[in-house]
């Protein structure tokens, strides 16, 4: 079946052509789309979960750009049993030269070790650390204008998150002055077997204005990245039905072309089934070979992005073996689908009618 499926593929060389590059272009769609949302989401998610098993944020906030939490607390924090260390962040954004919108990071001071320099020294009031995609693309070397005010470059860090690598790390007391705000989390490490839900409650009696979380709640339920995912989710069942309806549409031109030869086949007794089920098979080998052609254009395309001086390290799209696996079968699916729409048609056809080549 799979040599005859081989030979009907090759004696329709357009049509072939036509499907291979429909379904590349709608699996690279959702391979680039559900790569990038995943990134970016566990870029942000890495930040978080490097720093701390318990996140405190201003309660029912939606986003962690506008939370302000008294950076006091961390004292209060401190003074509870099982807690290994706390430290403070503030998280904005400014634009930089030209770079038009860079990531800033406010941290308490014994946050900075979290960063690895690759020159310099970790900042001092009215200082900053910038990161190395960032660094690269600055003319002034030494200084950098936050908010309108300058601030010396005391050293260049590397991270492997993006969203850090193209960023800028202060002070966060400067941060403060910069944004209005004492903190926009704050991030503790626990002792290990610390029971997390008597802190969290312990936590949480010390202001009604704010809300402490385990990390790995706060990631799961973190309303931006709700929204990431499901636009994501949304884009690619687009791309998904585009490919669909797109693969439908040539092979009713193509069963349609070939009507004289199901015809034959039907009348010398081969069953419509076995004749749909070499359809689905062309079909299926089309999806693999173009699963594995977006595959390697969608590594090769996230390569560049993540690379791109335009994206300052921000995009990095990341495929999983889930995904991958998801979007396989995805694949399989639109072109089966596809393929057995128009099949399943011409099942119903008189065999006399196909051989006399009237339309399906």
């Amino acid at each position: 079946m799979i040599s005859l499926a081989l030979k009907a593929l090759k004696a329709n060389p357009l049509k072939t052509i036509l499907i291979y590059f429909s379904l590349i272009f709608s699996i690279t769609a959702i391979f680039l789309i559900s790569s990038i949302s995943n990134g970016i989401i566990n870029m942000y998610s890495s930040i978080l979960k490097n720093d701390g098993d318990i996140i405190v944020t201003q309660k029912d906030i939606s986003d962690t750009f506008f939370s302000n939490v008294d950076i006091k607390l961390l004292s209060k924090i401190n003074t509870i049993k099982n807690i290994e260390s706390s430290s403070a962040l503030i998280v904005g954004a400014s634009p930089i030269e030209k770079l038009p919108i860079v990531a800033v990071y406010g941290v308490s001071k014994n946050r900075f070790l979290n960063y690895k320099l690759s020159e310099g020294n970790y900042p001092i009031d009215k200082e900053v650390l910038v990161g190395e995609s960032i660094y690269k693309q600055l003319s002034n070397k030494q200084f950098i204008n936050i908010a309108n005010k300058d601030y010396k470059i005391s050293g260049v860090f590397k991270s492997d998150i993006g969203f850090e690598n193209g960023g800028v790390v202060l002070n966060i007391k400067d941060a403060g002055k910069i944004f209005n705000k004492s903190a926009s989390m704050i991030m503790i490490n626990t002792k290990v077997d610390t029971n997390i839900d008597l802190i969290l409650k312990q936590i949480n009696s010390f202001s009604e204005e704010i809300e402490a979380k385990s990390t790995q709640s706060f990631v799961d339920n973190y309303n931006q990245f709700k929204i990431i995912q499901s636009s994501s989710n949304a884009i690619s069942f687009i791309a998904f039905t585009m490919g669909l309806l797109g693969i439908v549409s040539i092979m009713s031109i193509t069963i349609n072309q070939r009507k004289s030869e199901f015809g034959i086949k039907r009348a010398i007794g081969i069953p419509m089934k076995k004749i749909v089920f070499q359809i689905i098979t062309e079909s299926f080998i089309l999806g693999v070979l173009s699963f594995l052609s977006s595959l390697l254009l969608s590594q090769i395309v996230l390569y560049f992005i993540k690379n791109s001086t335009l994206l300052q390290g921000y995009v990095n799209g990341e495929i999983t073996s889930i995904l991958a696996l998801y979007i396989f079968i995805t694949s399989i699916l639109m072109a089966m689908i596809g393929s057995i729409i128009p099949a399943l048609n011409a099942a119903k056809t008189d065999p006399i009618i196909l051989i006399q080549g009237n339309r399906i």
